[in-house]
């Protein structure tokens, strides 16, 4: 699997241990910190030809795609595909089925994975995720600090806990039922920044507030803040975003227990904010 050492991945790796599943973990240097019981393969999907040996004998493959285009990824996919039987890519809730273009860079690359891997003829599996709890955690030094989070304003979406999607992938790549399918998980309820930071307040139990701030001041900060000049490029494109009222069952569905809210992750992860 990729993505091992990530928010996601570790958390697929740890259920897949669980359950006494064989996982191999794809990491850049063979000194990762994971568990004991998993295999470590050292490789980077920047370098396709070195993945022959990482891939040898390996029945399924979580990919997560680390970068901001598709560049390089065809060999990756084609790789994957030449070797393994299973493939499971976690995707982006955002990805408009009719669309021609996708409407900023992180929806067109996943688009473009998505593309590439239904080429290839590989049994598939697409995780469609909404936005992920976890990149609240972006707003541990604000709130650390002060009362009030201030960044880029991006349209409400059903924010998912990054344990369901772990549950359902775990669940996705040992049972072949859901090859070839496409699963769109999602939070149980439509949030804004506003409503995330709110939810997070009351699980520390003091005040907290969103401040929106404009998309060149937000430019400026995140460049200060030594992001790379693409990505704060991609960040602020999804501000452009329209509103989703999507929400989905399918969290349920696979894993027979329903989606976690926001509220349950803030709690939880309160301790790391204080």
């Amino acid at each position: 699997m990729t993505g091992a050492t990530g928010n996601v991945g570790r958390r697929v790796l740890a259920r897949l241990l669980s359950e006494n599943v064989t996982v191999r973990a794809l990491v850049r240097t063979a000194t990762a910190e994971l568990p004991p019981r998993v295999e470590v393969a050292a490789g980077d999907l920047a370098d396709p030809a070195g993945l022959e040996d990482p891939l040898r004998d390996v029945d399924a493959v979580f990919l997560v795609w680390p970068f901001l285009t598709a560049d390089g990824a065809d060999q990756v996919v084609k790789a994957i595909a030449h070797r393994a039987r299973r493939l499971v890519y976690l995707s982006s809730a955002g990805v408009a089925d009719d669309a021609r273009r996708q409407g900023d860079p992180i929806n067109q690359m996943h688009a473009d994975l998505e593309r590439l891997i239904a080429e290839t003829g590989v049994a598939a599996t697409v995780l469609r995720a909404d936005t992920i709890a976890s990149n609240a955690r972006g707003w541990i030094g604000q709130v650390r600090a002060g009362d009030v989070v201030r960044g880029p304003d991006i349209a409400g979406t059903a924010v998912v806990h990054e344990d369901d999607i772990a549950e359902v992938a775990a669940r996705v790549l040992t049972d072949d039922r859901h090859a070839g399918g496409t699963h769109v998980l999602t939070g149980p309820q439509v949030l804004s920044r506003a409503d995330q930071v709110r939810l997070l307040g009351e699980a520390l139990e003091r005040p907290l507030r969103f401040q929106p701030v404009p998309a060149e001041e937000a430019r400026r900060q995140m460049l200060a803040d030594g992001r790379p000049p693409a990505l704060v490029e991609a960040l602020l494109a999804a501000t452009a975003r329209p509103r989703s009222e999507l929400t989905t069952d399918t969290v349920e569905r696979i894993t027979g227990a329903p989606a976690r809210g926001f509220a349950q992750w803030a709690r939880e992860h309160a301790g790391e904010f204080r």
